[in-house]
Order: C-alpha cells, then sequence, then structure tokens
C-alpha cells in the first residue's frame, strides 16, 4: 500500500512492530547520569527504524503536522535546525535527574540536547528538544492593579513602573517512562499498557506490541514555568520559594468568567511571587494543561448547566457529585505526576505554597519536598459566583486559616441567589 505525499509517494511504514532491516533504535538507560549515559529520545517518524519512542513530539498537535503534510505544506521529513534554540538560562542537572522514580513523567535532559547530542545531529538524526528554556515578560491587569493599591513596588528590575515582570520561562512537553509511571500508580506495566490502549481507542499499538519501547508521548497538553527573581532560590537556600501549581481553566484564566476562582488565584500566586522575588527569592507559577480537572472544557459546561440546573439550585454540598454524575469521577488530574517538574527544577523545599488544595499539597510532600506554609486565596478575591466552590472546597478539606465551613455557612451559601 502506498500514501501520498507531497513531491513522493512511499510505502506505509508501520511502527508497531520492529524494523524488518534489524536495525534496532537507541538504548536508553532512565535515570542515567548524563544524557550521553542516558541516550536520545527519537520520535522520528522519518526514521522509523530509530525510534524508540510511542506517540510523537507535540502529541496534542500532532494531527495539524498531519495535515499539514497531507495538504503539501508541510515536509515529512523535515529536521528543525536547532542553531541558536539552546536554553536561555542554566537549569541542572539535579540528582534528582540521576534517581529513576523521581522524574518519570518529563525527559529531565529534554531542554539540552541540542548539545548532548550535537554528533547524532550532525549526522542527520532527528533528535527533537521536549523542553524549550526562553526569557520574556509578563502583563498582567491585576499586576498594575496592585501596584496602584500600594501592594506591590516597582524594582527596575523584576517589576517594572509600567507593571512587566521580567521571567525566565520553560515550556515542557509529556515524556512518560512507563515502567516509573506503572510503579508511582501501584499497578504493572502491563496492566497500564492495555488501560492506555484499551481506553485510548486503540489509537498507540505499540503500547501492546513494542514492550521494548520503554517511553510514551501522550496526546495531552504539556506544562509552562514560570520562574521570577533569583533562579538560585529554587535549589539554594538564598531565598525563599514561592510556588503556585496551577492548573489550566480557560474560561476563568483568559476570559474571566467568575463562576470559579481560577484567575483569581493564579494572579494572587504571581503576586506572591513578585513578593518574594524582590525579597531575595524566587517565584514559582507551574501552569498544567488540565482543563476541567483534566475532564475536559465539555464535560466542565455540562456540570455547570447541572449545578444551576439542579433541584434547590447551585449548592456547596453537592459541588464535587455533580461532577461525578456527569463525568462518573471527580477529578482525573492526577497529581501524583505533577511534582516531577518540581525534582527537574532540583527543589527540595517550597516556603510558601499558594493553595488551598490537599492532593496537591499532598503530592508533592509525598515526593519528599517539604512546604514550611500555604496560603490560601483572600476572602475579598472569591468572586460572588464561586462561593459555592470555595465553600465546598472547605468542606471537603481543602486548606484555609478558617477551617471548614460550619452548617450555617453552608445553609447561607445555598440561599445565595447565585448565577453565571
Amino acid at each position: 500500500m502506498n500514501a501520498t505525499t507531497p513531491g513522493k509517494k512511499k510505502h506505509i511504514v508501520l511502527a508497531s512492530h520492529p524494523s524488518g532491516n534489524g536495525e534496532k533504535p537507541p538504548p536508553v538507560t532512565w535515570g542515567a547520569a548524563s544524557p550521553r549515559d542516558r541516550g536520545p529520545i527519537v520520535a522520528s517518524l522519518a526514521d522509523p527504524a530509530r525510534r524508540n519512542v510511542i506517540g510523537t513530539h507535540s502529541g496534542a498537535y500532532g494531527l495539524y503536522r498531519a495535515l499539514a503534510v497531507a495538504a503539501g505544506t508541510l515536509d515529512p521529513v523535515h529536521i528543525p535546525d536547532l542553531t541558536d534554540t539552546s536554553p536561555a538560562a542554566s537549569i541542572g542537572p539535579h540528582p534528582q535527574w540521576h534517581q529513576p522514580d523521581k522524574i518519570v513523567s518529563l525527559d529531565p535532559f529534554g531542554h539540552v540536547v541540542s548539545d548532548a547530542f550535537a554528533d547524532e545531529l550532525g549526522e542527520g538524526w532527528d533528535i527533537r528538544p521536549t523542553i524549550a528554556v526562553t526569557r520574556a515578560h509578563v502583563n498582567m491587569p491585576e499586576i498594575k492593579e496592585a501596584i496602584r493599591e500600594g501592594r506591590l513596588m516597582p524594582d527596575g528590575d523584576i517589576l517594572t513602573d509600567a507593571g512587566s515582570v521580567r521571567v525566565t520561562k520553560a515550556a515542557i512537553e509529556p515524556v512518560w517512562y512507563l515502567p516509573g509511571i506503572a510503579e508511582r500508580f501501584g499497578v504493572s506495566e502491563s496492566d497500564l499498557r492495555r488501560s492506555l490502549f484499551e481506553h485510548s481507542g486503540g489509537m498507540f499499538p505499540e503500547l501492546i506490541t513494542r514492550r521494548d519501547l520503554k517511553m510514551f508521548m501522550p496526546p495531552i497538553g504539556g506544562i509552562t514555568v514560570y520562574c521570577f527573581g533569583n533562579m538560585a532560590a529554587l535549589t539554594t537556600p538564598v531565598g525563599k520559594l514561592a510556588c503556585r501549581v496551577h492548573d489550566e481553566c480557560n474560561g476563568s484564566d483568559v476570559f474571566g468568567s467568575d463562576i470559579c476562582t481560577c484567575r483569581p488565584y493564579l494572579a494572587h500566586g504571581v503576586e506572591v511571587c513578585i513578593e518574594t522575588a524582590q525579597e531575595g527569592g524566587a517565584g514559582l507559577i507551574i501552569y498544567s494543561r488540565k482543563e476541567g480537572r483534566a475532564l475536559g472544557e465539555v464535560t466542565k459546561f455540562l456540570v455547570y448547566n447541572a449545578r444551576k440546573r439542579q433541584e434547590g439550585g447551585d449548592r456547596a454540598e453537592t459541588y464535587f457529585e455533580r461532577t461525578e454524575c456527569v463525568a462518573g469521577v471527580q477529578d482525573l488530574r492526577f497529581q501524583e505526576l505533577m511534582p516531577d517538574v518540581l525534582h527537574w527544577l532540583g527543589i527540595t523545599q517550597i516556603d510558601r505554597f499558594v493553595s488551598m488544595s490537599d492532593q496537591k499539597h499532598d503530592a508533592i510532600t509525598r515526593q519528599g519536598i517539604e512546604i514550611l506554609e500555604r496560603v490560601p486565596i483572600p476572602d475579598g478575591l472569591v468572586p460572588p459566583d464561586a462561593q459555592v466552590e470555595i465553600e465546598a472546597k472547605k468542606a471537603a478539606g481543602y486548606f484555609s486559616h478558617e477551617g471548614p465551613p460550619t452548617e450555617e455557612e453552608l445553609a447561607a451559601v445555598r440561599g445565595r441567589d447565585l448565577h453565571d
């Protein structure tokens, strides 16, 4: 069978079985001390004999690339020119990189491939970074408001008079080391592979047929890291470290929907990060693409409708129940994998953790990272229509200086005229 590609025809090469010419993909020793010892991550579709990964780079956007190839706008065997793309700031190596159980959902060497594998790249290998590090500015109206109200003071370095904040940021694609993922969740690798295969509609038969391939690039969103201030404070006691781990909420983060506390809490986290950076420390925002608790935006909107239309209206005591009725589960974010990015950054202690989530807190501390202080969202930042959410989370055990709400407080929430 032939497939038509721009300017040529070629046979379809199936990746579900090893190469017929006997060539084996480069071996990978997860947790090795150096990228050369560990081996490259190769997901090249142009050279399937060298592939040692299931899936593809930028998996969430893979079909767009395939469409571009079909439309003739992208060369299917294009190899990126990585000249001058090296990280704008140095990160690592850290001891956690050399412990196979510490990082299982990303490639700790993913940002240094252009240097670490320069010889291979020169021979035409398609070894691509899965992490990119650059410098930028962050501009948010909440920062300018904090300056006007005197909560933040421009210093001309971290924070400018115009309200612009200098940051170092990193984009991270997921790279799952399947044996480590299985161990983290307490399941067998066989059961994990079978479940990933069956419940993704059989998208990746290599999960079943290629047990020799231990890495998987899932078609899911990645992570963006924003670092404020002195990056040395991430790993040394030169100053305090503030951190907010934030899961994507497009409606609130971008468009300001007031049914949840997501953007207000994100903005508050940025403010705490700036304050801590100006004190000589560092601030860290970890932004993960896990829309709607990783249930997706369609499911989230269905839950919104169910909450508003149920008998008795939107209520804190049914907040999680309505999600479970629609989705079958309350949350799919699986925070067990979230601390990997903190290990990649070499973090062992967080001084100010800007989150009320017990799931995030517990996942981090279980990985041996100490949290000294937890910072809840100030009451004045909670939108009126998000009172149901915040009270439900407090009642479920989320951190609060005031503790869980009383029955009287829950009754007061039930009695409010809440609308979206």
